[in-house]
């Protein structure tokens, strides 16, 4: 019995937050202060940007 409701109560919590952090408002909002710092951290135009989770290799 305790099982079970210790597996639907964390289950319930985490439908909580997912269902909360999906509809927050800024959630699709993008506020200039994140525009500017994209730019500054972003390289040249005549290099390419790595993609998401790129690593260099260990040498």
């Amino acid at each position: 019995m305790i099982d079970n409701f210790a597996l639907g109560l964390t289950h319930a919590l985490l439908l909580l937050i997912i269902w909360r952090l999906l509809f927050r408002r800024d959630l699709d909002q993008e506020t200039p202060e994140t525009r500017i710092r994209d730019n500054k951290s972003a390289k040249s135009d005549d290099e390419p940007a790595a993609p998401r989770g790129w690593r260099r290799p260990r040498a």
